[in-house]
């Protein structure tokens, strides 16, 4: 799936995939030793996100139930445990450098597209 900023008309993600398990929340990025340009991670449901035992920083965004960007952490580095959003439906983690390339900021509005449209 492809994620896109639909207020910005920029991309940020060509791969993105949910975790939307119990498990597969919980694991999230965790063992992974790297995390590629073009990914993405939504994570549903999801208000807070925690960076422990990772291996390198991830820009987070939240979003509420209308998909808009309710909140935007660049460069979280390991370790680390964000505040917790209430709004927040899900959570997106993004290679680091993904929300300033993709000229990403609150209040945007993001939408998943199938890569075959």
């Amino acid at each position: 799936m492809r994620l896109i900023n639909q207020t910005k008309g920029t991309v940020l993600a060509e791969n993105a995939a949910f975790a939307g398990s119990f498990l597969k929340r919980i694991k999230g990025l965790l063992g992974r030793a790297s995390f590629s340009k073009g990914e993405a991670l939504i994570i549903k449901p999801c208000n807070s996100i925690h960076t422990f035992f990772m291996r390198f920083p991830i820009d987070i965004l939240f979003l509420d139930k209308e998909n808009k960007v309710i909140q935007a952490l660049s460069g979280v580095k390991p370790f680390k445990l964000t505040r917790v959003y209430l709004q927040a439906e899900h959570a997106i983690e993004l290679p680091s450098g993904a929300i300033k390339d993709s000229l990403t900021s609150i209040g945007d509005t993001l939408v998943l597209m199938s890569n075959l449209s």
